[in-house]
């Protein structure tokens, strides 16, 4: 059986599931804002996810040993499930902070599950391109998520309903599926400071790349709600700036292949920078020129999580990548889970602007930094890199998460990270 018909199943649950999860993420931010929650406390709520998913990182290991891969993905998905419709019946910083917190710890442990799926069904020939489909299910359900937004009101409990029933029906696939799914291996514990020393950009950017897509995919619903856009505009701005990371995560790949990857770091980084500095200085420009510049950052943005975990296996031996990609989610997951809560507390000073102010000064201080590596170190040389595969920090969609290495498992390369956005 071909590795595509082999895991059609987790293919088609993962897609239904990030219809849940991408409504799930704006939902919340645009119903935050309505009820009159600031902009600080939005950012706290929604942090609470990461936290969440970091405590899952270390549970679902445990759990998929104990139950099984199935029986943890059904559990995990149920609970998520009750955890959507716990929003809608508590409308109430309190609850809700709560149950982002066990949205994250479930969809971390369904993230090792589909890792897992993935890896045993692929081979060294053809895991690249099966991730890169697995990926590409991923974006599209994030992106027309967006647009479910629009079928019924924010402030009434439909979407909240439709949210779980997406969560749910999502289990279908895999539990009536016959494949059998093996449980991940338990990744080997890595010094953080080694890390480090062998790749000072990589780490740098994995974490500023957390910082990022945690607040594209946690604050941009708050940020178009405060400028003034309805609910269709809402889904407009978060569809566009996801699905832009469709168009430019192969192609940026492709490029850091043939050149320094710090040069396409700092150049993605210089891009996004430009970009949000006219989106905080003309702030009103027409909806078309708006949502395509959206489109523009979001497009560069989104890709520094790919092309910095390259480059960190670029400087490691093939028998240290599993546990140098458990390690770099657990940074990218730390550092995302403050993205909302600074440019939350920004907002709610300085008003809306701070939303592009911020995440324009995050990539302009990685491109600092990486010009200044590139001075002081050498690049990579061309017959030491390896290939690069499409991965995302799907942790930070709000609704998403990645195994901690299970997408590492039998090549040494790190697979879907998650987010998810998030």
């Amino acid at each position: 059986m071909t590795p595509l018909l082999a895991t059609w199943p987790l293919l088609l649950g993962m897609g239904i599931l990030m219809l849940g999860a991408g409504l799930q993420s704006t939902l919340l931010g645009v119903r935050a804002t309505s009820e009159g929650f600031s902009p600080t406390l939005t950012g706290l709520i929604m942090s609470c996810y990461y936290v969440g998913y970091l405590a899952g990182t270390r549970l679902a290991p445990r759990m998929l040993r104990r139950v099984g891969p199935v029986r943890a993905f059904a559990t995990l998905a149920a609970l998520a499930s009750v955890a959507v419709l716990a929003h809608a019946a508590w409308v109430h910083p309190a609850p809700w902070a709560l149950m982002r917190l066990l949205s994250g710890v479930c969809f971390a442990g369904i993230y090792v599950v589909a890792e897992s799926w993935l890896n045993h069904h692929a081979s060294s020939t053809n895991r690249g391109r099966l991730l890169a489909i697995y990926m590409l299910v991923l974006y599209v359900g994030l992106g027309g998520a967006q647009f479910l937004l629009v079928l019924a009101s924010p402030q009434s409990d439909e979407p909240f309903m439709l949210v779980a029933a997406l969560i749910s029906v999502a289990m279908v696939p895999i539990l009536a599926s016959t494949q059998e799914v093996s449980a991940p291996a338990v990744p080997q514990r890595v010094r953080m400071r080694e890390l480090y020393r062998n790749s000072p950009t990589g780490v740098v950017a994995v974490a500023i790349s957390g910082l990022i897509s945690s607040t594209i995919f946690s604050m941009g619903p708050v940020y178009a709600r405060l400028s003034g856009f309805g609910t269709r505009g809402v889904a407009a701005f978060m569809a566009v700036s996801i699905l832009a990371a469709v168009l430019t995560q192969y192609p940026a790949g492709r490029l850091s292949d043939r050149l320094d990857r710090r040069t396409v770091i700092a150049s993605v980084c210089l891009i996004a920078t430009v970009v949000a500095a006219v989106m905080v200085l003309f702030s009103h420009l027409p909806r078309p020129a708006f949502l395509a510049l959206a489109a523009l950052f979001s497009g560069a943005a989104l890709t520094l999580y790919s092309l910095s975990v390259s480059h960190v296996n670029d400087k490691l031996e093939r028998s240290q990548m599993v546990a140098a990609s458990s390690k770099l989610l657990l940074i990218n997951g730390t550092a995302a889970a403050f993205g909302p809560l600074i440019t939350g507390g920004l907002m709610s000073v300085w008003g809306s602007r701070c939303y592009y102010g911020v995440l324009g000064t995050l990539a302009a201080l990685l491109a600092l930094f990486d010009l200044w590596r590139k001075l002081r170190q050498s690049p990579v040389p061309a017959s030491q890199k390896g290939p690069f595969i499409n991965t995302r920090e799907l942790v930070t969609s709000g609704g998403l998460g990645s195994a901690p290495g299970a997408g590492a498992a039998g090549t040494g390369q790190t697979a879907a990270a998650a987010s998810p956005s998030r």
